[in-house]
């Protein structure tokens, strides 16, 4: 169901499997099924996550992903009854995400740049060049890294102004490239071999791998000389967003961007407008002095 219906990921209906495998080995240590299983185990079963020092926000996960297994049940007829209907959720306060400064983001790229032209061999300077680009569009765009490395080619519209991406829940979207982006775009497919994949790859699947472009991108940092454990594919997903609400974008441009089903999603980084506020009227107010 949530592949057929919902469009899900693969990462997304992984992370379903995992928690509901746990979730029915708490059930069966009870003596029950998940068909018998009742409210109270269902807290029982939240009580020893945060027993075991799972954080609120991974418990409030694993529960969603619980709700919406009993109610597939109650849909198709399995069970009369919801036993997680009022069950609460755990709450946690959210955390703003981590983001990088422009100036720090400026010599992430710099530094890719300069290794690109710099390295010796064909092969070295491809791999550098690979990295550049990956990070040039990583920033330009926002895109989810599951997004960015399995990209096609044919993604980049013939003028590589625009990228079609396809993102959660299999939707559709167009995010426009600035000038940098679409210069190492062309720079780079300008190298490449005849392929499906913009950043091919020998494993299994064909493109670059996350993992791959993750380790590769925390290494570019030490060489930055920024804290490797600061900078991650998503950081700069969220640099994209905050330094975008700084200059100005509206949010629901950015949430479009960044392809959030739902706009509470996006008002994570409504920290930078509030900062961006404070300082409009500590600069502006007659009596801010």
């Amino acid at each position: 169901m949530m592949s057929a219906e919902r469009g899900a990921a693969k990462n997304t209906i992984d992370a379903y499997r995992r928690d509901l495998s746990d979730y029915a080995g708490f059930v069966a240590g009870r003596q029950m099924t998940l068909i018998t299983v009742q409210r109270e185990t269902v807290n029982a079963y939240l009580d020893r996550l945060r027993l075991d020092g799972l954080s609120a926000s991974s418990a409030a996960r694993r529960l969603s992903a619980i709700r919406q297994f009993h109610r597939f049940l109650c849909a198709d007829g399995i069970r009369s009854d919801d036993p997680t209907r009022i069950v609460a959720s755990p709450k946690s306060r959210r955390a703003l995400p981590k983001v990088l400064s422009i100036e720090e983001v400026e010599r992430l790229l710099v530094t890719a740049e300069a290794e690109a032209n710099a390295e010796p061999t064909p092969e070295k300077q491809a791999g550098a060049l690979r990295l550049y680009v990956l990070l040039e569009l990583l920033y330009a765009t926002g895109l989810r890294v599951s997004e960015l490395v399995s990209l096609r080619r044919s993604a980049v519209m013939r003028d590589t102004s625009y990228l079609t991406v396809r993102g959660k829940g299999n939707k559709e979207r167009v995010v426009p490239l600035n000038d940098r982006a679409r210069d190492a775009i062309k720079t780079y497919v300008a190298t490449m071999e005849p392929g499906p994949f913009l950043f091919p790859a020998s494993g299994a699947e064909g493109y670059l791998s996350r993992q791959v472009f993750g380790r590769d991108l925390k290494l570019l940092a030490g060489r930055a000389g920024i804290s490797s454990a600061r900078v991650a594919p998503h950081v700069l997903r969220h640099a994209f967003a905050s330094h975008l609400l700084a200059g100005g974008a509206d949010l629901r441009v950015v949430q479009m961007l960044l392809g959030h089903a739902d706009i509470s999603t996006t008002q994570i980084y409504t920290h930078v407008l509030d900062e961006k506020l404070r300082t409009l009227v500590e600069t502006h107010h007659p009596l801010a002095e």
